[in-house]
């Protein structure tokens, strides 16, 4: 029989093992960036449907960090989905308890942090996020929106309902010029989501002034 000693051991041997496969795991420039990010999170804005989630989560095994999704979140916290607290009790009770939420998340970076949809148009969420992270908006164009919605019943989504293509215009022009306000831009589009979290980490090491690797050079033949 292993006793509870030798059992400890061996699980944070294991542990230990883990973290360094880990730490291996993740390329020299990534870890730059999470040293340049400190305590901030990447933050991903956008219209529903731009991919934050899973590109999100792709970008935080990229670095290393945890993934945190805010909708997700707020429904655990509340016991009921967004569409139910829609329907309970109204977008300014959501608004308000998302915003709360958000404020709380920003406190355990370095992560990466999917927001949702109208999250970024509340002003006190928009400082919390620059005091607290760096800013992508994931921007996609209608047509990309739209396709990617359909998949998803708009029950789902408290944002859409009525006429689909035509809110999605509307919230479009609403958010769009309050989106512009993130620290960066990078295009969701119709490519493997890898050649998108590529660009958000060109940027980013942009933003933080992190050099490039040298590219190595092949032998003459």
């Amino acid at each position: 029989m292993v006793n509870g000693a030798s059992l400890g051991a061996r699980r944070n041997r294991n542990q230990m093992g883990e973290v360094a496969a880990h730490d291996a795991a993740v390329a020299p420039q990534e870890t730059a960036l999470v040293a340049a990010l400190g305590r901030r999170s990447v933050v991903l804005v956008g219209m529903m449907g731009a991919g934050k989630s899973s590109i999100g989560r792709r970008l935080a095994q990229r670095l290393g960090v945890s993934f945190v999704d805010a909708d997700a979140e707020i429904e655990a916290a509340a016991g009921m989905t967004i569409a139910e607290i829609f329907v309970s009790y109204g977008e300014p009770y959501f608004r308000s308890g998302e915003q709360r939420v958000i404020a709380r998340l920003l406190e355990g970076g370095p992560q990466v942090l999917a927001t949702g949809g109208g999250a970024y148009m509340n002003a006190e969420t928009r400082a919390a996020i620059a005091a607290k992270g760096i800013s992508i908006w994931l921007k996609a164009e209608f047509d990309v929106l739209m396709k990617r919605v359909k998949r998803r019943a708009t029950a789902d989504r408290p944002m859409l309902q009525g006429d689909p293509s035509q809110r999605i215009r509307q919230l479009m022009d609403e958010r769009y010029p309050v989106y512009a306000e993130a620290d960066m831009t990078v295009m969701s589009r119709d490519v493997a989501h890898d050649a998108i979290v590529n660009e958000i980490i060109a940027d980013l090491t942009g933003h933080f002034g992190i050099a490039m690797p040298p590219l190595t050079a092949q032998a003459a033949p």
